[in-house]
């Protein structure tokens, strides 16, 4: 607590968070932080503060606090010609005023102390504005002040210090405090004078998920030099997620490392201040992993005393890494837990209809697109309308309010890549590219359960909130399929019982993009051109596997992350011929296929010897996010598994590989029905594949959209089939699970709960639905 001497000038030492009214929130935390966490290892620069004191004294002696009273209660806030030229007048005063001579003479002698500290005569310090209201629980004021880098000399300091008194009055300080009610008079600003850390590396990092609040991360930014190029937005810096739980456990639990685009940065002027220059190594990481641990710890060390999620800043140079600022993180406080469904008002008639993904509406101008080549052409927000997806759509699938396609079933590209979006999409409309024009506006309606409906203009539609605390729980686990790392960490949110199915398929198309042989096979690739597309995507990796091994246990690893502890199933890599062909060097390691659903694919993929490699890869990745991360809620699962001997053959494989986990089978081909019991003494349990199950014993190919009508879950010979695996699974007490879409049908769901399935598993946008069905169906059981 600072002293009744300590009038002008108080030592971080000597300052506390009950000091905010004299020194700023920005100056109370870097002096609970110095006075507290320095004992528990977390390095902080010293430094001392002028206090509000100064400030008002400032003002007084030279006789301008009146005058800003004036300027602030003849002006209108909402206009920004009268805001400007408050805040100018403002600025100008202080700036033309002379500090006191009792509080120069303060300020120059601790100066001088400071310097003395660190062994040298006039040290280099950075010049901070800390005013009496920021870093609130509402109100953070972040960025509204200015800071000064590199200040070296008394004189320097002097003029510094005045700047930073000046921008209190800042325009967008000004309408900060208008749009938060402070009154302008009686706020006053504290400076920060503090070592200056000469940064090699520097950053921000929060202790959650920005985007989301998820709070079992920490969110590391990090580029080299000065972090302003950070606060600029002048480029893209290297990010990492590091996760909680097992940081807590030992583990070096870095889920997420992915390199930033850092062509410049700021270093240190001769004669004080900032200069720019171009970085020589922009495919090298700023941080290694120790110091990224090193960070994420101290980040936990902070949050833990403040007692609330932190916004920080560090610096590293070559005497270490330092955190110089600390702040409430103020974005996600005070988020209620609600869910939201959507429904159409009135009774417009739809123009088409077809096979409806999820259960969103959207509304844009439709784009209609028949080639992947014009994707450029698409613009944010629009209705993309196409003859069918595949991965390279991804770029625009992402911006789109919704997606139309003429063919394709529940399970196309299209339908898969929607419901991991969020998006509304209908598929199977047979000639909707030709019918709709790019321009027009068009209401897309998937509320309505299996019928997709597309109506012409802006059709209103209503919300129906639900408070996921009052949600209730079920005997019959409701599980979430994930196949998207970026919305794992919101659909968490989402009351469920972990991921009965995690697919690493959008993973592998997404994020790694390249086919797995083309990067085992590098090294002795005849195709220049080929190398140097890999070798943009896979910068800083001189080892192509280890690219694809890293990128997919980050992946995996953000989806079990996000369920930690719960049970995350990852099913291995199911694309097919055709799918695999799309990916970047596919073309070399791939042949044509007549009908690829029932070719190439899963388990027999994994025991083939040219593509085993591409298997054990995916293997070591799994591997990396158990045993390293820490991640042990991951359990396996081994897609379409035709005979006993693939079982075995796939068992040995993992065992080969030391993956130490559950191994789930999956249950989506009459063989796997028919051999149930001798399939179980292999696995640890079955999750039924509905959509795969019901194509072949219906003998249908899904993704025709003539026949996708047939393709229906609730047909007398899929159940059948189902209800005595589900048997069968209870009898021998094996895990029972289904990850097909079919779950989330209200009569299927039932029909499910009755039959006494274990877990049922479904994308985001249904759990809500599935779980309320469910509940209600066990309640009358």
């Amino acid at each position: 607590m600072i002293k009744e001497k300590e009038k002008y000038i108080a030592w971080f030492k000597n300052i506390s968070l009950k000091d905010v009214p004299l020194v700023g929130g920005k100056n109370a935390s870097l002096g609970e932080m110095y006075s507290n966490l320095s004992k528990k290892g977390i390095n902080v620069p010293n430094g001392f503060a002028l206090t509000s004191k100064a400030y008002w004294h400032y003002l007084k002696e030279n006789k301008i606090n009146k005058e800003i009273e004036n300027i602030f209660s003849g002006f209108s806030g909402k206009e920004v010609k009268s805001l400007q030229a408050a805040g100018r007048k403002a600025r100008s005063l202080i700036l033309k005023g002379d500090f006191p001579q009792d509080l120069e003479k303060d300020i120059l002698e601790n100066y001088i102390k400071l310097s003395k500290q660190y062994g040298t005569k006039e040290i280099d310090v950075a010049v901070r504005s800390s005013a009496t209201a920021e870093d609130l629980a509402g109100a953070s004021f972040a960025g509204q002040y200015e800071t000064y880098l590199n200040i070296r000399g008394g004189k320097a300091l002097l003029r510094t210090a005045k700047k930073c008194m000046a921008s209190l009055f800042t325009d967008r300080a000004i309408a900060y405090r208008e749009e938060k009610g402070f009154k302008h008079s009686e706020i006053a600003l504290s400076v920060c004078v503090q070592k200056m850390v000469k940064s090699d590396s520097s950053g921000v990092m929060f202790t959650l998920d920005t985007e989301t609040g998820f709070d079992k991360v920490v969110l590391i930014n990090s580029i080299f030099g000065v972090g302003e190029m950070i606060v600029q937005g002048k480029i893209t810096p290297d990010e990492f997620y590091v996760f909680k739980p097992t940081l807590l456990k030992g583990f070096k639990s870095i889920i997420v490392k992915d390199l930033g685009h850092k062509n410049k940065k700021y270093v240190y002027g001769d004669k004080g201040g900032l200069k720019q220059v171009s970085v020589s190594d922009q495919d090298k990481l700023s941080l290694n992993d120790k110091e990224v641990l090193t960070l994420a710890k101290w980040a936990l060390i902070i949050e833990d005393h403040y007692g609330s999620p932190q916004d920080i800043e560090w610096a590293k140079d070559k005497q270490g890494l330092f955190i110089v600022q600390s702040r409430p993180e103020t974005i996600h406080a005070g988020v209620k837990k609600l869910y939201y469904e959507e429904y159409i008002v009135g009774k417009a008639k739809p123009i088409l209809t077809g096979i409806a993904i999820g259960d969103k509406i959207g509304t844009g101008k439709a784009r209609v697109i028949s080639n992947v080549s014009n994707i450029s052409q698409f613009q944010e927000g629009e209705v993309l309308v196409t003859k069918m997806t595949d991965p390279d759509w991804l770029p625009i699938m992402r911006i789109a309010s919704a997606l139309i396609t003429d063919e394709g079933g529940k399970t196309a590209h299209a339908a898969i890549i929607s419901r991991e979006l969020g998006i509304p999409c209908i598929v199977g409309l047979k000639k909707a590219s030709s019918l709709l024009k790019t321009g027009q506006t068009l209401t897309i309606d998937c509320s309505q359960g299996f019928n997709g409906k597309v109506y012409l203009g802006k059709v209103p539609f209503k919300v129906k909130r639900h408070n996921l605390e009052k949600i209730p729980k079920t005997k019959t686990k409701v599980m979430v399929n994930i196949g998207a790392p970026e919305i794992a960490f919101k659909s968490s949110f989402l009351p469920n019982q972990g991921v009965g199915l995690a697919r690493e398929e959008f993973i592998i198309a997404d994020k790694i993009k390249i086919h797995p042989l083309a990067l085992f096979h590098y090294s002795s690739l005849k195709d220049k051109k080929l190398k140097v597309k890999i070798d943009k995507i896979t910068r800083g990796y001189k080892d192509k596997k280890e690219y694809f091994i890293d990128k997919l246990a980050e992946g995996v690893s953000q989806i079990a992350a996000a369920f930690y502890p719960q049970k995350v199933i990852v099913r291995f890599s199911d694309f097919k011929t055709n799918e695999y062909k799309n990916l970047i060097g596919g073309e070399l390691f791939e042949q044509e296929e007549s009908n690829p659903m029932l070719g190439f694919r899963g388990a027999s993929r994994y025991l083939d010897n040219k593509f085993q490699p591409a298997f054990e890869m995916e293997c070591q990745a799994v591997k990396k996010a158990i045993e390293v991360f820490g991640l042990d809620n991951i359990w396996v699962m081994i897609p379409f598994c035709r005979t006993l001997e693939e079982g075995k053959e796939v068992k040995k494989l993992l065992a080969k590989n030391k993956i130490k986990t559950k191994v789930i089978v999956m249950c989506e081909l009459p063989a796997n029905v028919v051999l149930a019991e001798e399939f179980l003494e292999i696995f640890d349990g079955m999750s039924i594949g509905s959509n795969d199950l019901t194509q072949f014993v219906l003998g249908l190919d899904r993704d025709n959209a003539h026949i996708a009508h047939i393709g229906d879950e609730r047909n007398k010979a899929v159940k059948k089939m189902i209800k005595s695996v589900i048997a069968l699974c209870r009898k021998k007490k094996k895990y029972c699970g289904i990850c097909g879409e079919a779950a989330s049908l209200p009569d299927f769901t039932k029909f499910l709960v009755e039959c006494g399935i274990e877990s049922i598993s479904v994308n985001p946008g249904s759990i809500i639905k599935t779980i309320l069905t469910v509940a209600s169906k066990e309640k009358n059981v």
